[in-house]
């Protein structure tokens, strides 16, 4: 699941779009790059969030699985391009 974009269902940050850059048993962790960085992403339990496209940028993707050096404008690039391509 890691590079998948994913919105909140519950919690205060209800409906909030973010990249998975993290998975363990029960729980992922999830950026924004503004909020929620790459330094502290938000835990979420698997059952408050909901998939919305099974992967985001190819590049971003890979880098987060080889454990690659990833930026917060990276992760808010690919985050705008997906909520501007939702809207057209």
């Amino acid at each position: 699941m890691v590079g998948w974009f994913a919105s909140s269902k519950a919690g205060h940050d209800k409906d909030a779009i973010y990249i998975i850059v993290k998975e363990e048993a029960e729980y992922v962790y999830l950026a924004d790059g503004k909020i929620r960085t790459l330094e502290k992403p938000k835990k979420k339990n698997k059952k408050h969030i909901q998939i919305i496209k099974k992967e985001s940028d190819d590049i971003l993707r890979e880098k987060l699985l080889n454990g690659q050096q990833v930026y917060n404008e990276e992760i808010r690039k690919a985050i705008g391009g997906f909520i501007c391509q939702r809207q057209m």
